[in-house]
Order: structure tokens, then C-alpha cells, then sequence
């Protein structure tokens, strides 16, 4: 079981886990509690109930790199291109948007 700490706007927002049976998000219960949290994406609106895919959601999927730039990142971090939470907590430290995927999750501020 892998574990991808989801940040939106550098603010914790919730936890990507890859389970034996697929893949699960689920918001942080302080995160909703914030003033103006925003959804990770549209269709993960905010709610305190886990969400549950076979397969990589569709938003964190896209966050992933494609074309050359996937094949640097494969190359350069020896990756299974088949691996999407590997590539997930590999190459989304930093992405194009608001949303980051890390491996660990930052001390609060």
C-alpha cells in the first residue's frame, strides 16, 4: 500500500492510496474544515466520505506527464511506465495547476 499526500494551493488537502483493490482519496477532515477549501477537481467534490476507483482517478492520471516528458521521467527514474502511483509520487511533486502529489506530507506551518 502507497500513500500520496495531496496538496491544493501548498494547503493539505487529502491522501491518494493505491489498496490492493484499486485506489481510494480521501479529503483531510481539518482541510474541510477550513474557511474556502477547494475540490482537488471537479469530479472529487468536497465530502468526508472516501472515494474508491479500480483504476487511478482520472485527475490524478492526467497530473501525469506524457509523451518525451514522460519518457525523460522513465529513463531518468528507471519507472514502470505501467506504475501510475509510482509515476504519481515521482513526477507530481510539482506540477502545472494548484494540485501537488507528494510522498510525505509537509510539517504544518
Amino acid at each position: 500500500m502507497r500513500e500520496g499526500y495531496v496538496y491544493v494551493d501548498e494547503t493539505y488537502a487529502g491522501v491518494i492510496t493505491e489498496e490492493d483493490s484499486g485506489y481510494s482519496f480521501t479529503y483531510s477532515k481539518d482541510y474541510l474544515k477550513t474557511t474556502s477549501p477547494k475540490p482537488v477537481s471537479l469530479t472529487l467534490p468536497l465530502q468526508e466520505e472516501k472515494y474508491a476507483s479500480s483504476t487511478m482517478f482520472p485527475f490524478f492520471d492526467g497530473l501525469i506527464p506524457e509523451g518525451w516528458l514522460l519518457n525523460v521521467a522513465i529513463d531518468n527514474w528507471k519507472l514502470n511506465p505501467k506504475d501510475r502511483m509510482g509515476l504519481l509520487l515521482t513526477t507530481c511533486l510539482d506540477p502545472i495547476g494548484n494540485v501537488s502529489v507528494r510522498p510525505s506530507k509537509e510539517k504544518e506551518a
